[in-house]
């Protein structure tokens, strides 16, 4: 294991989303393609044209989940813990503005970290 210094890790900028939308994107067998919603922002820029989100700051994020949730359309309405400040980065020609964070279960199945109490959508790590 490599270590990184205190203040690369601060450079790294976790919040709890709201899983709003998921769907699977065609052509893939591992990639779910999702809209998450971090908490309120100040410009009315509409993300994705939904009416819904104005005001919000929902982000597109592509995750290699999807073998382990064959019922992924229950996983709206989730929230779970993701780095917001990466890069973007394309991949299988959708943009990703994030990257979930998960741990192998016991199972070998991915879990989400998710808040143990209210917690709105935005929160920061600290």
């Amino acid at each position: 294991m490599g270590y990184i210094s205190y203040d690369d890790f601060k450079k790294l900028e976790m919040r709890i989303g709201w899983i709003r939308f998921v769907e699977s994107i065609e052509g893939t067998d591992k990639l779910l393609r999702f809209e998450i919603d971090f908490g309120e922002k100040e410009s009315e820029e509409l993300p994705f044209g939904k009416e819904e989100y104005r005001g919000r700051d929902v982000r597109q994020i592509v995750s290699g989940i999807r073998e382990y949730f064959p019922e992924y359309r229950a996983l709206v309405g989730k929230k779970a813990l993701y780095v917001v400040n990466l890069e973007p980065r394309e991949i299988r020609g959708v943009m990703s503005h994030g990257m979930l964070m998960a741990v192998d279960g016991a199972d070998g199945k991915p879990v989400f970290l998710i808040p143990e109490g209210v917690v709105h959508a935005g929160s920061k790590v600290r």
